[in-house]
């Protein structure tokens, strides 16, 4: 292009038109130039290329060398990071089971805590209805012995009765050790912790165990008061509390809630939810001792009507207050509300309860309108009082329905004890020997006759809703246990009152013979709030 760019310029004779043929020239070479510099340039990029793209290869080849390297090294630590993360969820899911167990046994620890609370008022109730139940000239004497029964009862329990009843077993017949509270505590390096007991997936400290007790030993002895009234020594009639809440009461205890014996007889063992027969049987039977040694009051059957009781508002704020105590008493028999289970059972013992008082109160009224013609407000307390025995035993086993009718037939059981009473003319002042006692015993039968598994051919007892099991059989229930159930409940029955029975009447009987068991004739005429109190509960 250059080459004829020159010759076509070198042959151009300079006319008018030669400064056009000048610009031509110099287009062509323009061009030329142009061209020229784009050839350099795009073998520059060539060339720069060539080299990135080597550079880039070499680049890979060094990232491949280095994988294959860290590869193993990666793959272990994948493997510890993996395993790391297991371990942790491990101890998280650990740790969150451990917290749930500690939040359970605190709702466990607060629900018997709650009842006992409630239960206790009991003890209100014992003392306003055995005060208004008897003469006013005595008032003050019957509300000494309720509070002392309280006293010395609670220092005999923790002294020895609680040892006795739930010590560790010597011989699989009384406890040996707990003696003064002894068992406690336990000491540890870095200071004290309560000791737990264990039962049913629950661990309560044994401070809220003995304090649950309490309230049934304290209770099974008020009813004993209130057998004796009007007649017996203060003083002698407290070495008889702390008797009955020291041996006779936890021996009981310890037979039967305690572990031993009776607890597994024939392989099925007693049943009593929360103390027909453990609790009311006993303290009715020791009433009854007491009454057939101490004699009736001084002219009680000559002249019934200067016996009634002298005040009735007292007496219906007693029973009142007792069946609202009845319903922590029972409903915190099932010692624990952590699971919805245990909830229901509370709810289910404590309708039993409510229907239980009922259906008795409503049978003894009707039975002694029929008798008298008249309303009997007593006959009506009595009556409530009758029921709440009689469902005790049995107010985790049985339907709505069949506690009505134990309450029922419980009521028509009272009446006809107490009019026994009368016919020997043993003089129980409060009837407590016909509610407590024969109705207990009543209640322990209908536990057993009345268990909601029967019509199954089941046998649930103390278990509430679980059947009793065969062993090694993955949770089957085991058939045909009325029979042997029936069995172990009437020999249960027959200890107790024997056991009960023959103590009470050693006792009573050792301090009669000491001339220490009756007040004298004048005291009895005059009134023992006259004679010996500083203090008489009414002005007269």
């Amino acid at each position: 292009l250059k080459a004829k760019c020159t010759v076509y310029a070198s042959g151009i004779q300079f006319s008018n038109y030669a400064s056009v043929k000048f610009a031509a020239m110099l287009g062509c070479w323009a061009v030329f130039l142009a061209v020229r510099s784009l050839s350099v340039s795009a073998h520059n990029v060539d060339v720069e290329g060539g080299a990135l793209l080597d550079e880039l290869a070499s680049l890979k080849q060094e990232l491949r060398a280095l994988r294959l390297e860290l590869t193993p090294a990666l793959t272990g630590r994948q493997l510890q990071n993996e395993a790391l993360s297991s371990s942790f969820l491990f101890a998280e899911v650990e740790d969150l089971k451990a917290q749930d167990k500690e939040i359970q046994n605190s709702l466990d620890t607060i629900w018997i805590l709650c009842c006992c609370f409630i239960a206790s008022l009991m003890h209100a109730g014992f003392a306003m209805l055995e005060t208004g139940s008897c003469r006013a000239r005595n008032a003050s004497n019957l509300l000494l012995k309720n509070v002392m029964n309280m006293r010395v009862g609670t220092l005999g329990w923790w002294l020895f009765g609680w040892a006795f009843a739930f010590g560790d077993l010597r011989g699989g017949f009384l406890g040996t050790t707990g003696f003064a509270g002894s068992d406690f505590l336990l000491f540890m390096d870095h200071g004290l912790s309560a000791r737990q007991s264990c039962a049913d997936d629950s661990c309560v400290s044994r401070l809220v165990q003995c304090f649950f007790q309490w309230i049934f030993c304290t209770t099974c002895v008020t009813i004993v008061s209130g057998g004796v009234a009007e007649r017996a020594k203060t003083g002698s009639y407290m070495w008889y509390s702390l008797l009955m809440t020291s041996i006779i009461y936890p021996c009981v205890v310890a037979w039967t809630w305690g572990g031993s014996w009776l607890s597994a007889f024939q392989g099925v063992g007693f049943t009593d939810f929360a103390g027909s027969m453990v609790v009311h049987m006993t303290g009715g039977i020791g009433a009854l001792s007491g009454v057939i040694v101490l004699g009736p009051r001084k002219g009680r059957f000559e002249d019934p009507k200067a016996f009634e009781p002298h005040s009735l508002p007292l007496v219906v704020l007693g029973t009142l207050i007792l069946w609202f105590g009845w319903l922590g008493f029972n409903s915190g028999s099932t010692l624990s509300l952590h699971s919805k289970d245990s909830a229901a059972l509370a709810a289910q013992v404590a309708m039993n309860t409510v229907v239980a008082g009922a259906a008795g109160g409503l049978t003894v009224f009707m039975l002694r309108l029929v008798i008298s013609r008249r309303y009997d407000v007593c006959g009506l307390c009595n009556g409530i009082l009758a029921g709440l025995v009689s469902i005790t035993a049995g107010c985790g086993n049985m339907t709505c329905s069949s506690a009505i009718l134990v309450s029922f037939i419980g009521g028509w059981v009272y009446q006809v004890f107490s009019m026994l009473l009368l016919k020997f003319q043993i003089d129980d002042p409060l009837d407590a020997s016909a509610v407590h006692g024969a109705c207990g015993f009543w209640g322990g039968l209908a536990a057993v006759l009345f268990d909601w598994g029967i019509a199954e051919n089941h046998f649930h007892g103390s278990n509430g809703w679980n059947c009793k099991v065969l062993a090694n059989s993955d949770g089957v229930c085991e058939e045909n246990l009325f029979a042997t159930a029936l069995l172990a409940q009437l020999v249960c029955l027959l200890v107790i009152v024997a056991w009960v029975l023959a103590c009470s009447m050693i006792v009573f009987i050792t301090l009669s013979l000491l001339g220490q068991i009756r007040i004298t004739q004048k005291t009895e005429e005059t009134g023992v709030d006259q004679e010996q109190h500083v203090q008489t509960a009414y002005a007269m």
